[in-house]
This record gives structure tokens, C-alpha cells and sequence, in this order.
């Protein structure tokens, strides 16, 4: 036990940031999405929260969601500590925004900034009202950060044209050298030790910050293929529970898998609290059509249909346009495709399986069988009583002095009601209501 104890507690020791270290190493790789958006902001918290001198940001990336760059611009630019981006590679698109937020800019060689147009999921350019929004996003940025605006505007918009620099239809992308020509970067460096030693400061201690486990869930949960399989199973678990009496397993599953899906989306901020409210209004009519409300009616459809629109509204991002609008519709229906399949697997295909055999008794023990009931009430035949709750079918009723479960025949029936019995098949007491009485 104590060597698991002190294994774990070196884990922890090698994989936190040191308390002493005097700038941060934070890694932007790949797509940007809203679960790097978080790991971003916690780094220069925590940065700023230990009084580190600056943070340096590896970037390499291909770009990402706008609304996820916006805010690391946002929060870059209000870091209390300075900022540095080492662009190695490549700084396309969402990248070249980020970077340029950043208080200073260093580029390897080979490497290139630019290419910042919003594009949809066919590649193709996004309409003028992001575009324009994205301009605007890249100006602001480089007139924060001392840089030139109409470098930055042309990395956005073909159309405009810049003097010995881009030419009209040509969307601007900068190579290293061109970038610290126009004085968009810094200088060259190779590698973070030459950003220091640039900086005077290559005896400085540096830590590098890495995904925690629960921003690497965040960015999972969040993920296309992952968001359609957490809604698929919510959809499923809500059909078990519409179409049983009572809450059960369905809507305890239904409940973790959408739990699953708000709470990620809600973290990386493409779940905000209206959709929220649309799917807790959902729940509760859910709820009053299986406790209280007699069948399924207004209130289940009504339920059903706000979840299903928090659900869609919670796919798309803070900066709506056609291919978010897209995307999130390819998702929402790949949730819809595999709840489809799955439930034509469990109802169809499951029952035939010998696995089906083994964990489902498909013999009806009946007394003709030979089987006997441990409560007979064979005797209650014809006697009358009062339900003590409302039957949806299933509920509880007095009947000669005794709390029992009953059925009713297909109906409901409100509480207080006096009912006949009709029927008993072992302790199943099947009645219906005594119109006599």
C-alpha cells in the first residue's frame, strides 16, 4: 500500500507544474476546439497565479472553431503575464489569430501564418457575415498587439489588396521570412531554448503544461462521433422510459447519457444556459406525463421536442452561420441513424440471440405448467375495493382490508376510485372499475 502511495504521489510530482518555474510551455496542436479553449485558460490562471514572468505557446495547427479562437484571443489578450507565440509549422487560420494576440511572435523556419478565411464543411468560403465578423476579430487583434491591420484583414479577405504584399484574389498566407519582413513576427528561432535565449533569458526555468485528464474527457465527450453516440443512448433510454410504467432503468440511463453531453458542452461554452433551461423544461414535462398526466399526450411530445432542440441548439457554436448550422444537423442525425439501428438490433435481432435465452426466461410459468404462484388471490375474484394512488396501469389498491398491487385492464384510473377485481394470475390482480358502487 505505501508503495502505491508514494507511486501515485511521484506521478503527481512529475506530472504538475512546478511552483518554482519562471515561464510556461503551452502547447496548441491540431484542431482548436472548446475543450483546448479551457485547457488555454487554465494555463494562464495557473501561470499568472504562481507569478511566472511569460507563457510560451507551441503552435502548430491547421485552425479550428472560430468561436473557440475567439476566445483564446480574448483570454490572451487579457493574461496578466506576458505572452509569447513560437509558431513551429504552421499558424493557419484560427492559429494566425492566436498568434498574433500574442505580445510577441517567433517563427521557425519553413513555417507559415495565414489562410484565416472561415470556410464551411466542404471547404468552401463562409458567408460575409462571419468573414466580416472574422476581419473585424483579426484587425482589432493586430491593432492590440502593435501589428499591422491590414496584414492581418488580407490573411481573411482576398479581396483586399496590399502594395508589394498580396494581391486581389489572392487570400494573403505569410512564409517566416515575409512575416518578419513586414514585422508581423519577432524573429527566427528553432526551437523554445532560442525563444529564451532571444528573450535574455535562457537561464530561466520553463515547465510545460499539458491536458489534464478532465479536459482530455472534455475534448472527448465533445467530439462529432462521441456527441451522436451520447445522444442516441438519452434518445433510447427516453422510448424505454415513455413506454414503461414508473421510472426505471431507461430513464436513469437517459438521464447520465444527456447529463454527459450538456455537462461537456456546457464547459467548453457551445451549451449555454438557454439550452439548458429548454432541456430541464423537457424534463419536467417528461415527468408530469409519466406521474401524473393519464397516457401520453401534449405534455410527452412537448417534452420530448424541447430536449430535442436543446440537444441540436447545444451542437452549434457561439458564432452561428451555415456550416455550423450544417454541421451540427450531420451530427444530430448520425444520433437519430444509430438510435434507429440500435433500437432495430434490441427489438428484432436481440430476442433471436442464445444470448437473449440466457439472461431471459422465455418459459411462462403458468399453472397449467405446473408452476404455483407464492401468493394466491384467487379468492378476491368479484370482490370490490378502493385504489389507494392513480393506476397508469400499475398502482396500488385496498381490497378486503389489505394494501395490494393491482393492473387495470388496459385503462386508467384515479385514485379513490372503487374498483372490481377481475382477474388473478398468480399475484397478478388485474381489476377495473366498479361502476355499481
Amino acid at each position: 500500500m505505501k508503495k502505491l502511495l508514494c507511486l501515485i504521489l511521484i506521478i503527481i510530482a512529475c506530472t504538475a507544474p512546478s511552483a518554482s518555474a519562471d515561464f510556461a510551455v503551452v502547447p496548441i496542436e491540431k484542431v482548436i476546439d472548446g475543450g483546448l479553449a479551457a485547457f488555454i485558460e487554465r494555463a494562464i490562471d495557473d501561470a499568472a497565479a504562481k507569478e511566472m514572468e511569460g507563457i510560451i505557446f507551441h503552435i502548430d495547427t491547421p485552425g479550428g472553431r472560430v468561436d473557440s479562437a475567439v476566445f483564446i484571443k480574448d483570454t490572451i489578450l487579457k493574461s496578466p503575464i506576458t505572452t509569447i507565440a513560437f509558431v513551429d509549422k504552421n499558424a493557419i487560420s484560427a492559429g494566425a489569430l492566436i498568434s498574433l494576440a500574442c505580445d510577441s511572435l517567433y517563427m521557425s523556419t519553413g513555417s507559415s501564418i495565414g489562410a484565416a478565411t472561415a470556410v464551411d464543411l466542404q471547404g468552401k468560403k463562409a458567408s460575409e457575415k462571419v468573414i466580416s465578423y472574422f476581419r473585424a476579430q483579426m484587425r482589432a487583434t493586430a491593432e492590440a498587439t502593435g501589428r499591422r491591420p491590414d496584414i492581418a484583414e488580407a490573411m481573411v479577405d482576398e479581396e483586399l489588396e496590399i502594395e508589394e504584399v498580396s494581391e486581389k484574389g489572392m487570400l494573403l498566407t505569410l512564409t517566416y521570412k515575409e512575416a518578419l519582413e513586414l514585422e508581423i513576427s519577432n524573429g527566427t528561432v528553432e526551437t523554445i531554448d532560442e525563444v529564451l535565449e532571444t528573450l535574455g533569458k535562457e537561464e530561466s526555468a520553463v515547465v510545460e503544461y499539458v491536458l489534464n485528464w478532465a479536459e482530455l474527457v472534455v475534448r472527448l465527450l465533445t467530439h462529432p462521433m462521441i456527441s451522436s453516440l451520447l445522444m442516441s443512448v438519452g434518445f433510447i433510454g427516453l422510448i424505454i422510459e415513455v413506454r414503461t410504467p414508473g421510472w426505471g432503468i431507461g430513464g436513469t440511463i437517459a438521464i447520465v447519457a444527456l447529463a454527459l453531453f450538456f455537462g461537456s458542452h456546457y464547459i467548453v461554452r457551445l451549451a449555454a444556459i438557454g439550452e439548458l433551461l429548454l432541456f430541464g423544461g423537457g424534463i419536467v414535462l417528461l415527468t408530469l406525463e409519466v406521474f401524473v398526466i393519464p397516457g401520453f399526450g401534449i405534455a410527452g411530445v412537448g417534452g420530448i421536442s424541447l430536449i430535442l432542440i436543446s440537444l441540436y441548439l447545444s451542437l452549434i457554436g457561439n458564432i452561428p452561420d451555415a456550416a455550423e448550422f450544417l454541421r451540427a444537423f450531420y451530427t444530430f442525425c448520425g444520433a437519430i441513424l444509430i438510435t434507429i439501428a440500435a433500437g432495430y438490433i434490441l427489438i428484432r435481432i436481440f430476442p433471436k440471440t442464445p444470448l437473449y435465452g440466457k439472461i431471459m426466461l422465455e418459459t411462462v410459468e403458468s399453472a397449467g405448467a405446473g408452476f404455483k404462484s407464492a401468493d394466491i388471490h384467487s379468492d378476491l375474484i368479484g370482490v370490490t375495493g378502493v385504489v389507494i394512488n392513480d393506476l397508469r396501469p400499475v398502482g396500488k389498491a385496498e381490497i378486503n382490508g389489505k394494501r395490494l398491487d393491482v393492473v387495470t385492464e388496459g385503462g386508467y384510473i384515479e385514485k379513490e376510485t372503487a374498483v372490481i377485481v377481475t382477474e388473478v394470475d398468480g399475484s397478478r390482480i388485474v381489476v377495473r372499475e366498479n361502476k355499481k358502487s
